[in-house]
């Protein structure tokens, strides 16, 4: 055995003590899901499908440049369908709009932040009388802002659906008539239990932003995007044993992938 020095020796029982004192590093919590299904072939089905759907950070192309100070203001719903008109309001659209501002390193005025003077912002701005919004820029926060920011649905709405079907009943049939053994008929019995479906539904989503100058209510850009949203469904049923599959991106999902488009083109071009 190598002869290992006294000095060496204690170094090494102190460089060991210091590093049992350092906080450790720790890896982002997970959870398991609780689910009775974890784990089996229908819940890696629903999992796929359910993470295409997750929320994706975007890489903002100027993020390392630090933007001007904005403040979202909840912006219109032109469309009149119902179901998108239950499940949102402008202020969710502006609360995305927030978070990806700030994500591409914008300076966001929080309206939460802003207490009663958000609600005379807004309506100096709707308005567009420019005086009023130049008192309101004298205020507390609000002095720093150099745009306003909003996002507008101005579409939504489905545009295409179609569906599908085959049932074996008829081929099953055929088959136990001219086979005539009992061999053919139990053939002919499984190939018509067959049922298999699928549907699908398109929707066009539209969205536009408007970068105002915070100083003057005057319009400096706007900029429009669309994007289809599928929801679709396929079920197959053989000798009884059946299985189905549904999925797609939620109006959620869809609205926030649309407000990062929106939020990607402002911070390529309006920083």
């Amino acid at each position: 055995m190598d002869f290992i020095p006294n000095h060496a020796l204690k170094q090494a029982t102190l460089i060991a003590a210091f590093a049992a004192l350092l906080p450790h590093a720790h890896a982002q919590p997970t959870f398991e899901s609780a689910s009775p299904t974890a784990g089996s072939g229908v819940s890696q089905k629903a999992n796929e499908s359910a993470d295409k759907a997750m929320y994706k950070a975007v890489e903002y192309t100027n993020k390392a440049k630090t933007g001007p100070t904005v403040i979202v203001v909840p912006g219109e719903i032109k469309s009149n369908n119902a179901t998108f008109m239950q499940k949102f309001a402008s202020n969710n659209i502006a609360d995305f709009g927030e978070l990806e501002l700030s994500q591409a390193n914008f300076k966001v005025l929080e309206r939460a932040d802003l207490g009663p003077l958000l609600g005379e912002f807004q309506l100096a701005y709707s308005m567009g009388d420019p005086d009023s919004a130049r008192k309101m820029l004298q205020k507390g926060k609000l002095k720093t802002t150099k745009y306003v920011v909003k996002f507008d649905i101005l579409k939504a709405e489905q545009v295409a659906a179609a569906k599908e079907g085959v049932s074996g009943r008829t081929i099953g049939n055929i088959i136990g008539i001219l086979g005539g053994s009992r061999g053919s008929y139990a053939a002919g019995e499984a190939v018509g239990s067959v049922e298999t479906g699928a549907a699908a539904g398109v929707w066009i989503i539209g969205m536009r932003y408007k970068i105002m100058d915070a100083n003057t209510t005057e319009q400096l850009a706007q900029g429009y995007t669309e994007e289809k949203m599928e929801v679709g469904a396929k079920g197959t049923s053989i000798l009884g044993v059946s299985s189905s599959q549904e999925g797609g991106i939620t109006l959620d999902g869809m609205v926030q992938r649309l407000v990062q488009k929106s939020v990607w083109e402002i911070d390529a071009k309006y920083k």
